[in-house]
């Protein structure tokens, strides 16, 4: 359901903490309109594939990510509770929608996330910007057709993502707040005719060298598909860092 909420926290005093917000998505590139909102970050020299950290306002933003599916979500998040002490914990990037009214680059904040037979509650952040609110299925795969995201919605969930329920399973266990707040990237009535599950490397990421040759092997409708989903990524990606950026968490 669309919803808003008008920001009421106020700035910590001149004897209070900053508040430390660690920040797991998937890839890099999700955290690109956030990183252009900050005048300058810091490479943490972590061990995943991206880590680097940055101040606003009075919140010190930690970001994290180290490929897609709970495993590698999870692994960032160890690595992350390693080296800092955050007060609350963000499963955040994009997301597929599976209610009807979601576009692309719409923000989704989850009010609860889902996989299998687990649930775990999510906090709402205080912002003044408009988002979409609704609960989230985590899978460890990725929804290739419209017909299959018909399904999980009605199994009564609006949003897919991989990572999310994995993100908020380690932030329970530590005691944490937990929030989720993505943007869509391909709406309900959108799959994909390349098979992303295939193009996956040893370890799990997404491989472009294997995603180049699947393409090729499908001009017609798999490079379209891929400009496609780089202009969304892009616009998701300014969305996601602009909603972010005002948030309290």
């Amino acid at each position: 359901m669309p919803h808003s909420e008008t920001s009421g926290a106020e700035p910590p005093g001149a004897g209070g903490k900053m508040r430390t917000v660690l920040l797991v998505a998937a890839e890099r590139a999700e955290f690109a309109g956030l990183v252009r909102q900050f005048g300058r970050t810091r490479n943490l020299g972590w061990p995943i594939d991206f880590a680097r950290q940055a101040e606003a306002r009075w919140m010190r933003f930690i970001m994290a990510a180290n490929g897609p599916g709970p495993k590698l979500a999870r692994e960032a998040v160890e690595v992350a509770l390693c080296g800092s002490r955050p007060d609350v914990v963000v499963s955040t990037g994009f997301c597929g929608a599976l209610a009807p009214g979601l576009a692309s680059g719409g923000i989704f904040v989850a009010s609860s996330v889902r996989s299998g037979s687990a649930e775990y509650g999510a906090r709402t952040p205080e912002t003044a910007r408009p988002f979409h609110a609704g609960p989230l299925v985590s899978v460890p795969r990725v929804i290739l057709s419209a017909g299959e995201k018909r399904e999980l919605f009605a199994a009564g969930a609006d949003a897919v993502d991989m990572e999310a329920a994995a993100v908020a399973d380690r932030a329970h266990e530590s005691g944490l707040p937990f929030f989720c707040v993505r943007v869509v990237l391909d709406a309900a009535d959108e799959g994909f005719c390349l098979d992303f599950e295939k193009l996956r490397d040893a370890g799990g990421r997404f491989s472009r060298t294997r995603i180049s040759i699947a393409a090729l092997k499908k001009p017609v409708g798999a490079v379209p598909e891929l400009i496609r989903l780089g202009r969304n990524s892009r616009r998701a990606a300014r969305a996601l860092g602009e909603f972010l950026i005002d948030c309290n968490f």
